[in-house]
């Protein structure tokens, strides 16, 4: 036997389904059509209320995911897997090899390094000593007059 099947309407406001002989009717002035399932729906309709912000319409549980957990499982997020990897100047092993550093050879290390560049400032300003030095002077620096300008 052929299975009969009702032709439903939607309406046009809330998103319900309209049954044969239910519902009411709305054409507006540029011949558009609107099905309404209740004088509620059609009355808020044409207040021009917004069906996205009325809780009990399918557009607004479409909107705001409700009543669809059981039906699709939540999609899993893949966790992010971390790598180590080199940076320009210092290869893997390098940054290991710090990392694995105590605080007190980090402490000498950069201590060396620091009595390093005093060093090289000291012989650096002994050596622009020694060519001020030997540099021959003016007559008007002699005297002491304005110089420079």
């Amino acid at each position: 036997m052929a299975e009969i099947r009702m032709k439903t309407e939607i309406d046009s406001f809330s998103g319900y389904r309209i049954y044969p002989s239910k519902g009411r009717l709305f054409v507006r002035g540029d011949n558009k059509i609107f099905r309404f399932a209740t004088s509620k729906t059609e009355s808020l309709f044409l207040q021009r209320k917004n069906p996205r912000k009325i809780a009990w319409t399918v557009v607004y549980r479409r909107m705001h995911k409700k009543g669809i957990t059981e039906e699709v499982a939540k999609k899993r997020s893949r966790r992010t897997v971390k790598h180590q990897r080199g940076i320009v100047g210092a290869d893997l092993a390098a940054i290991a090899a710090r990392r694995n550093q105590t605080a007190a050879i980090r402490a000498q290390a950069r201590t060396s390094a620091i009595q390093k560049a005093k060093a090289e400032k000291k012989a650096k300003e002994e050596k622009k000593e020694k060519t001020k030095a030997s540099r021959p002077r003016t007559r008007q620096q002699m005297k002491g007059g304005k110089s420079g300008r």
